[in-house]
C-alpha cells in the first residue's frame, strides 16, 4: 500500500542553518550504504560503493521515482532536511519495491540530512556523477540569501565530491533565484554550463520539469520554469 501524503503533513520550508539532530558519519568510508540500497553488489571495504547522483531537496521523490527505470544500473539517492517528507520517501521506495517483480526501485533511497553541512562525510572526492537542485526554496528575503543551497562556498563543496565532467542540473520557477544559481555556477572556475544544444540531448532534461510536485505545481498555475545544466570541469591545477 502505498503512502499518502495527507499523513506526512510538515511545514514547506526548514532553517538549513539552525541545528538539527541528524546523524552522519565521521568519514565516508564510515557509512554502510547497503542498508539504503539492498542486493548490491559487494565490494572491497575500502571502496567507495554508495550513489551515483544525488538530488538535494528531493521533496516527496518525483525525480528518485523516474530515474530508477532511466538509468537501472546507477544509484540514486534523495537528501531531504524534513523529517516527515523524508518518511514519506522512504515509505513510498519500500512501497514500490514491494509490489516490483524484481529489483526494481533497489537503485533509490532517501536519506534525511542537511547538504549544506554534510556532504563531505558521506561522499568522497569525485564520487558523484550527477547532482540535482530542482525547485529549491528561494529564500526571497535578502537576509536569508544565506540560506540558498547554491553559492561560491557550496559550489566548491560539490565541485569536490563530484567526478570530473560530472553534471549539475539546476530547475526553478523564480527568474531571480535562477539568475542567482546560474550567475553563481558562471563565476565559479570548475563549473561551465552546457550548450543549449548539449542541454536538449540530455537523457535526463525532459524530467526536470515535471517529476517533482513542485513542478507539477507550476505546470498546473500555467507558470514558467527555467533550466540550466553545467558540467565539472577538470582542475587546471591539478588534484
Amino acid at each position: 500500500m502505498f503512502p499518502q501524503k495527507k499523513y506526512y503533513r510538515q511545514r514547506a520550508h526548514s532553517n538549513p542553518i539552525a541545528d538539527h539532530c541528524f546523524e552522519y558519519p565521521a568519514h565516508p568510508r564510515h557509512f554502510d550504504w547497503s542498508a539504503l540500497f539492498p542486493a548490491q553488489e559487494e565490494c572491497e571495504s575500502n571502496q567507495y560503493n554508495g550513489p551515483d547522483f544525488v538530488d538535494v531537496g528531493c521533496g516527496y521523490g518525483g525525480l528518485l521515482v523516474e530515474l530508477s527505470p532511466t538509468f537501472p544500473d546507477k544509484k540514486a539517492l534523495g537528501i531531504e532536511i524534513r523529517v516527515k517528507v523524508c518518511d514519506y520517501v522512504q515509505d513510498r521506495i519500500k512501497a514500490l519495491r514491494a509490489q516490483a517483480t524484481g529489483k526494481e526501485y533497489n537503485n533509490i533511497a532517501c536519506l534525511r540530512g542537511n547538504a549544506m553541512k554534510h556532504l563531505p562525510n558521506f561522499f568522497p572526492k569525485g564520487s558523484l556523477e550527477k547532482m540535482f537542485f530542482l525547485f529549491p526554496d528561494p529564500h526571497f528575503k535578502k537576509q536569508k540569501h544565506k540560506w540558498r543551497i547554491i553559492s561560491q562556498q557550496l559550489l566548491s563543496e560539490y565541485a569536490f565530491v563530484l567526478k570530473e565532467e560530472a553534471r549539475v542540473y539546476v530547475a526553478t520557477d523564480v527568474k531571480d533565484l535562477f539568475e542567482w544559481m546560474t550567475g553563481h555556477l558562471n563565476q565559479h572556475p570548475l563549473f561551465e554550463r552546457l550548450k543549449p544544444t548539449e542541454e536538449e540531448s540530455d537523457v535526463v532534461a525532459p524530467l526536470l520539469f515535471d517529476s517533482t510536485e513542485e513542478g507539477k505545481k507550476v505546470t498546473r498555475m500555467g507558470g514558467n520554469k527555467y533550466m540550466a545544466i553545467f558540467y565539472r570541469i577538470p582542475d587546471p591545477f591539478g588534484s
